[in-house]
């Protein structure tokens, strides 16, 4: 009978490890790679089958977090953002305002939220950071990153998608106080702080980097990447990536010891190899002209798919050189994600193209205009369980892209 209680607590504890659900920004890696398969190959006319969709979300720019429970958004109506949940089918399960947000300029939200199992992440363009109840959205915790740690606000507010491992959330305050925080994700209290270099956030969303045994934190600051131990947020490194305005929102990317940086304005990219213990960064190439402002890229085998801001072109760069092996003049700028070796390009336009990655080109194989919502196109598309959910303003759409 022991024996028998034994592996009945060890199947609970495993099935505890291994069967988190979670959504954050651009997917499981957050480099916008969706790891599905069985998906459609060619779009049908006017693109795949409509499932549902939804109108009322308010402003933003935010994507959906979807988990195998629930889809999770948020929304502004009014000067007041509010997090939204829907059951898989639209039904509207729960609303729940949580104060003041961006309504100054490209109004709307920015931030999507992070989903942890049974809890809910945020940061409000005005530094409110909190948790909150999935099945509910009763408020779990909550801390105000201007007054707690002396975080001055940014340009076009805070555009954070935050960051977790295991049980810390790390965000980016900025300023000389706090250039970053760690938190216990259930309580919000304090792990670490770290000072940095005493530079501002930038709009950008840090990654995790693991070097063996080591866990490095990356973040694009106000002037500078930076470098930072996970357990103890003491600055290791920084690499200097200034232009004016001083907008770094793209999600740095991280392949075989290589750091891929880039930002719009017509600042480039740059590439970083890290040393073995990741405590210094060197760098090996420079390209000026492959340049996205707020659309990210994807790499796949060996090059860099990505649209530019100043430089509006679709460019696909070899990742260990950032010589451009071919570009074209249509999409850009964009959105882009990935999934079974294809591309998902959300233009600009309101046009999202299905495209094949060939040895010296880009094939287009399907588009379809964007039905639904206004305003600016920038919020990124994300794949779940053979569903394409598209955010355009006001309007939530969600497209069947399983393979018959």
């Amino acid at each position: 009978m022991r024996k028998f209680m034994f592996l009945i607590a060890a199947s609970l504890i495993s099935g505890s490890l291994f069967s988190q659900d979670i959504a954050q920004w651009r997917g499981p890696n957050r480099d916008g790679i969706y790891t599905e398969t069985g998906l459609l190959k060619i779009w049908p006319d006017g693109g795949p089958k409509l499932l549902w969709h939804y109108e009322g979300l308010g402003d933003g720019h935010t994507s959906a977090a979807v988990t195998s429970k629930g889809i999770f958004i948020a929304g502004m109506t009014d000067g007041k953002g509010s997090i939204y949940a829907f059951d898989l089918t639209g039904k509207l399960l729960w609303k729940k305002e949580y104060g003041k947000e961006w309504d100054e300029s490209h109004n709307g939200v920015r931030s999507t939220p992070l989903i942890v199992n049974d809890k809910l992440y945020f940061l409000s363009s005005y530094g409110q950071l909190f948790s909150m109840n999935c099945s509910n959205g009763k408020l779990i915790w909550s801390i105000d990153l201007m007054k707690e740690y002396g975080a001055s606000n940014i340009q076009w507010g805070m555009t954070e998608n935050l960051l977790f491992d295991g049980s810390i959330l790390y965000c980016t305050p900025g300023g000389p106080d706090a250039a970053m925080v760690a938190l216990d994700m259930n309580t919000g209290k304090q792990v670490w702080k770290s000072e940095g270099n005493g530079e501002n956030s930038a709009y950008g969303s840090p990654m995790l980097i693991k070097l063996g045994s080591a866990k490095i934190l990356v973040s694009i600051m106000q002037y500078s990447i930076c470098g930072f131990d996970a357990a103890t947020g003491a600055l290791l490194w920084k690499s200097d990536f200034k232009m004016d305005p001083d907008v770094h929102p793209n999600t740095p990317v991280f392949k075989d010891g290589y750091l891929f940086c880039t930002s719009g304005y017509g600042l480039g990219s740059v590439m970083l190899k890290l040393s073995s213990d990741g405590k210094t960064v060197t760098e090996v190439w420079k390209n000026p002209t492959c340049d996205p402002k707020i659309g990210g890229v994807v790499v796949l085998n060996d090059r860099i798919y990505g649209t530019g801001d100043r430089n509006r072109k679709f460019f696909c760069l070899d990742w260990k050189t950032g010589k451009e092996i071919f570009s074209l003049r249509d999409l850009a700028p964009a959105n882009i994600i990935a999934d079974d070796g294809l591309l998902y390009v959300y233009s600009e336009t309101g046009k999202i193209s299905l495209i094949e990655p060939q040895a010296d080109k880009l094939h287009i194989i399907s588009s379809f205009q964007v039905p639904y919502g206004s305003n600016p196109h920038w919020a990124h598309p994300v794949i779940k369980d053979k569903k394409l959910y598209i955010r355009h303003g006001s309007s939530l759409m969600v497209y069947d892209i399983a393979a018959k």
